[in-house]
């Protein structure tokens, strides 16, 4: 039994935290608690102005409505502005790159559908031509027949 209880204490003592350990552990839940307190103190703040504040709120809701409408409205275009702006320039860029003969990314497929257009319009202009012989010689037909 004793042998027993001497290899309990000596497991125990092995598996046991280190002294460094110990001290991250207790710093690390001291911390916790000190950031779970403020966290409580922050929500407290908060509930507590809110409730001070809704009367100025209501009170004042006819104009800050408007207000906050046209402020959210004008931000917007002012933003979506910027981003066109920068869209715009961007494709100029793209655009100079690839008149001056730099490789943007993406020019190969750009050559390639100006190269099925152009062979579509040689294809379109030649069916045309073919119909108009075609035509033409079905009025010679008509006016000769």
């Amino acid at each position: 039994m004793a042998d027993q209880a001497k290899s309990v204490a000596q497991r125990v003592q092995e598996t046991a935290p280190s002294t460094d350990q110990a001290v991250r552990f207790l710093f690390a839940g001291t911390a916790g608690v000190a950031l779970l307190v403020l966290s409580g103190l922050t929500l407290t703040g908060t509930v507590v102005a809110l409730a001070a504040a809704t009367p100025l709120l209501v009170i004042f809701s006819p104009v800050l409505v408007p207000a906050a409408i046209a402020a959210f409205l004008i931000a917007a275009g002012l933003l979506s502005a910027g981003g066109f702006g920068v869209a715009a320039l961007s494709a100029i860029a793209w655009i100079y790159n690839y008149v001056t003969g730099k490789h943007p990314p993406g020019a190969d497929k750009v050559d390639y559908a100006r190269s099925r257009i152009m062979d579509t319009a040689r294809d379109v202009k030649e069916r045309a031509r073919e119909y108009g012989h075609y035509v033409q010689h079905k009025a010679q037909e008509v006016t000769q027949g």
